[in-house]
Formats: C-alpha cells, structure tokens, sequence
C-alpha cells in the first residue's frame, strides 16, 4: 500500500494520561506498511499535557489549542493540517480505544473497495466485555436522534454483511477520503460535540457518497454510556440543526407535526428528569435569529451539493429511538405513534419524489 494517512486523536487536559498508552500500543503495532503521520489535538493545553504527550508519543505533531475548542474543530485543525501534508485518508480514533493491529489497514482496503465509499467506520466492540458491541455503525431517527447499531449484542449473533451501508459512522473510529471531505466539507464546528459525525455521514451521503463499515477492522471501546447522556444540550440542540440543515424543505415540512409533538412531549418529561432548564436553553437557541442565520448559511451549502433525494436514504432512516440503556414504556409507546407516523412520511415523500 502506497497511500498516505493522518491518524487524529483529541485530547482534553488529563485524558491522555488515563488512555494514550493502550492507544498508542495499538497504532505502533499495525500492519498497514504505508505511510502514517499521528497528529494528536490538545485541547485545553497546558505545558503539563503538552509535556505528556511529548513524551509519550515523540512521533506526533502535536496541534495546540489553548481553549477547550471541542471534537469538531479539534479534529477540523488537523483535518486541515493532513490536507497540507498531501494524505490520502483521513482516521479518526478516540483516545479511549484498543485498535487491533490491522484496523487500519481493513479501513483503507474497504475504502479502496468502491470509489462511492466517502467513509468506513470500524467494527466497534466494547473494552469490557469484549464480544458485546459498541456500535456497528449509527442510526438516525426521523426527527434526528441518532444512536448506535446492535449496542451490546453479541457479536457472534449477528448477521450482517461486511461492507454494509450505515446512516453515519461514528467519530470513535473512522476512515474518511480526503477527497470526499474536500467536497463535503469538515466537521460543522457549531457542533462543539456530538452529533457532528451523524451531521458529516449524511452530507456524505447526500452527496452521492456511501458510509460503511468494515468487520474486519476491530477497534476496543472504553465507552461510557453516561458520559454521553450527561451533555444532553449539545446532543438535542445539535440534532436538531442537523435535520433542519440536511433535509429537503418538503421533508422538514411533513414532519414539522411529529416534531412539535416530539418536543412538546420531551418538555414534559424534561421536568422530571432533572433536564428541563438545558431543554429551556436549546429552546432559546432557535428562538435567536443569528442561529438561524448560521444554520441558513450552512443548509444551503448542504443543499448546493446535494446530488440525492431523501426518498433515497428512507431505508437507512430509523421510525424508532433505540436507546438500549433506557428504555421504558413512555418510550416504547412513542416509538409505536412515530412509527406510524413515519411509515405514511415514507409514502408521502416516495409519491412527491422528494
């Protein structure tokens, strides 16, 4: 293999010292015989991280950030910089992985697989246990939650074909072409976190490109599932401003009533639940008219390069919120109506060859 490759990990101040080493263990150890430039982002630098991740991986450019810029523009800085260093791939890796030794090189060879593949994730399997996984690839809702595939099965009990379409990768492990993010553009740095890979996978996808994931390419995940619930702003402000950026006008339209509702019902629940003043917050978000000047500005570059309908991609979109930590009967009695509801969705939008 002749191609070259930027490996992009984030760091946010102490990070790397509880996960850099096993990290790093696994890239030194890879098969894939190209070439290969680390960068690592520190983000919220400090001479004491900095001095950290000098030591621990002397092979790394290392990008500096004085602020906490988050996972978007982190990963957009060395983005950018591997666009500089004429790399052929760009890989995302969170710190908090075991990368088995030939995950990069399985990444490359599905990419190369197809010239329509824009970006393969890699087989995610949990840290502990191992033979659960984490994600193999993500879903999207309709009205924009997005969430793992297969979380916590059994791998062994799965079936499903390698090179297999998926929504969106998910930015813990993922091979991007570097031609296709040239097209498509970066990580929409508005995000701060979460949410910006399901935002890139479907601008990828409507533009002619496809996501998938590679089985061979097997990648431990120190995933906590709590971590994540905790920025519940960031994940509902942000899936959000995706489904009013990607889809067709005509779409966002049909399925204004769902989502009225939708929000109406999380209002509710959001009071009992110790989230009703960040529910208030992300209100207020779309209630101030610069938000919707930047997501304005955003839509019709998304629009612009559009090269696919969402008539398309219906199959790759999900009718049901499957969130396996916390499912309850409110949540099961909702998926039934938005089931419904998207089912007619479906045939409005396959009639109007939206």
């Amino acid at each position: 293999m002749d191609k070259k490759v930027a490996i992009i990990l984030i760091n946010y101040k102490d990070y790397a010292k509880k996960y850099l080493i096993d990290c790093l263990a696994g890239l030194r150890k890879q098969t894939f015989t190209g070439q290969s430039i680390l960068y690592i982002v520190d983000n919220s630098s400090s001479d004491d991280s900095f001095g950290f991740l000098k030591n621990q991986a002397p092979e790394a450019v290392i990008i500096r950030n004085e602020d906490n810029d988050g996972f978007a523009k982190g990963n957009n800085d060395a983005i950018k910089q591997a666009f500089k260093d004429n790399c052929d791939y760009i890989i995302l890796f969170n710190m908090d992985t075991v990368i088995d030794e030939r995950a990069i090189e399985e990444l490359i060879k599905m990419a190369d697989s197809d010239s329509k593949i824009g970006a393969v994730q890699a087989r995610l399997m949990l840290w502990s246990p191992k033979d659960e996984i984490n994600s193999l690839g993500n879903s999207t809702h309709f009205l924009g939650f997005g969430y793992c595939l297969n979380y916590r099965d059994k791998y062994e009990k799965i079936r499903i074909k390698d090179g297999a379409d998926i929504f969106y990768p998910s930015g813990a492990a993922v091979l991007f072409k570097t031609e296709v993010l040239k097209k498509v553009s970066l990580f929409d740095e508005t995000y701060f976190m979460y949410n910006e890979d399901q935002d890139l996978g479907w601008r990828i996808w409507l533009s002619g490109y496809r996501c998938v994931v590679s089985l061979k390419s097997i990648v431990y995940h120190k995933y906590e599932f709590s971590k994540s619930i905790a920025k519940y702003y960031f994940m509902d402000r942000n899936r959000l401003i995706t489904i009013f950026k990607n889809y067709n006008i005509i779409s966002l339209l049909f399925i204004l009533p769902a989502l009225i509702i939708m929000e109406l019902g999380l209002l509710f629940f959001s009071i009992f639940n110790g989230w009703f003043l960040k529910k208030i917050k992300v209100w207020l978000y779309f209630l101030n008219p610069y938000s919707w000047i930047k997501i304005i500005k955003e839509r019709k570059k998304v629009q612009k390069n559009r090269v696919i309908k969402d008539g398309a991609l219906l199959s790759l979109i999900s009718s049901k919120i499957s969130y396996q930590e916390i499912e309850s009967l409110s949540l099961k009695l909702a998926n039934i109506f938005f089931s419904l509801y998207y089912f007619l969705f479906k045939i409005i939008i396959r009639v109007l060859n939206v």
